[in-house]
C-alpha cells in the first residue's frame, strides 16, 4: 500500500498563499470586525444568501439524506470512532496554534492528548486521554491570526463549505493540511477520508439543524448570527470585551451635538428658584444726534 505519511511541496505553495491573503484580509479587514455580528459585519448579504440557498438545497437533496442513513445503519460506537479519530488530527493542530498563541499549558495537554491516543487509544480511534482528565484545547489558524489581532473581516458563506470570514477563509488552507487526507498518497483516499469526515460531522449535526429549522424564522440571519458570536467568543477564549461604538455612529454623535440636534443637560438649579423670564421687548439702539436719519 502506498498510504504513507507525506505533506507534499505544493501544500507548502497553499501554505504560504494562506499566510499572505490573511495578511491582506488584516489590512483591509472592516474595522468593527471584532464587535458583535450584525449587519454591519455582512455587506455581501445579497451574495451569502444565494450561496446559503444553494447549499441548503445540496444539503437537501444529497448531504441530509445520506448523513441520515449513514446514522442509521452505523452503530452509534463506531461514529463516536469516527469522529475520535478525526479529532485526534484536530489536537494536534490545535497543539500547535496553542504553542503559536503562546498558550503553552493548553498546547502542551493537547499535545499529550495526541501522544497517548495515538499509542493508547488505537491512533486515536478510542479517546483515552479524556477518561484521564485530559480535556480538549481546540484552536485553529483562523483563531491565532484573531489572537494577533487581524479582523475577522467581513462575514461569508462558502460553497459547501458554510459560514465564514475573510479571516477564516484564508486560512482554511492552512487548516486543511493539517486534515487526514493531507498526510495519504492517493486520490481515492483522499476523497474518502474528505466524504467520511464531511457525512459523519454532519450526521452528528442532524438534531442540531432540526431544531434550528423549528425555531428561527429567518434561518440565514440565526446561522450568521451564531457563527460570528461563537467565533468572536473562541479568539477570545470566552473572554469577549465590551464592544466600543463604532466610528461612523460616534462621529453622527458629535456632528449632530455641534449642529444643536442633541439638547445639552439642564443646568442644576436650586428648586426654588423660579424660571427664567423672557425679558422685556428691547428698546431699540440709541441713535446719536449727529447721526443722519
Amino acid at each position: 500500500m502506498k498510504n504513507s505519511l507525506r505533506l507534499a511541496s505544493p501544500a507548502w505553495r497553499v501554505a504560504a498563499l494562506a499566510v499572505a491573503v490573511a495578511a491582506l484580509a488584516g489590512c483591509s479587514t472592516i474595522r468593527e470586525s471584532r464587535g458583535g455580528p450584525g449587519q454591519r459585519l455582512d455587506p455581501w448579504e445579497k451574495w451569502n444568501r444565494k450561496v446559503f440557498n444553494f447549499n441548503e438545497d445540496i444539503d437537501k437533496a444529497v448531504l441530509k439524506p445520506v448523513a441520515t442513513v449513514y446514522s442509521d445503519v452505523v452503530p452509534q460506537p463506531v461514529r463516536r470512532s469516527v469522529s475520535n479519530f478525526f479529532s485526534n488530527f484536530a489536537d494536534a493542530w490545535s497543539a500547535i496554534n496553542n504553542m503559536l498563541q503562546g498558550k503553552f499549558e493548553a498546547g502542551f495537554e493537547d499535545a499529550t492528548r495526541v501522544g497517548t491516543n495515538t499509542l493508547f487509544g488505537l491512533f486515536g480511534i478510542l479517546d483515552v486521554a479524556s477518561e484521564m482528565g485530559l480535556d480538549h484545547h481546540y484552536e485553529d489558524f483562523g483563531q491565532t491570526l484573531g489572537r494577533y489581532g487581524v479582523g475577522a473581516g467581513a462575514y461569508l458563506v462558502l460553497p459547501i463549505l458554510g459560514p465564514s470570514t475573510v479571516r477564516d477563509a484564508a486560512a482554511q488552507p492552512l487548516d486543511r493540511l493539517a486534515s487526514p487526507p493531507a498526510f495519504f498518497d492517493g486520490t481515492k483516499t483522499q476523497i474518502g477520508f474528505t466524504l467520511l469526515q464531511i457525512v459523519n460531522t454532519r450526521a452528528g449535526l442532524l438534531r442540531a439543524t432540526r431544531v434550528i429549522d423549528e425555531i428561527s424564522l429567518d434561518k440565514y440571519t440565526f446561522v450568521r448570527d451564531a457563527y460570528l458570536q461563537r467565533r468572536r467568543s473562541l479568539v477570545f477564549d470566552g473572554d469577549v470585551p465590551e464592544t466600543p461604538a463604532a466610528p461612523d455612529e460616534a462621529a453622527s454623535a458629535a456632528a449632530g451635538a455641534a449642529a444643536g440636534n442633541l439638547a445639552p443637560p439642564a443646568a442644576a438649579t436650586p428648586a426654588s428658584a423660579p424660571p427664567p423670564t423672557a425679558p422685556a421687548s428691547a428698546a431699540p439702539p440709541a441713535v446719536p444726534a449727529s447721526a443722519p436719519r
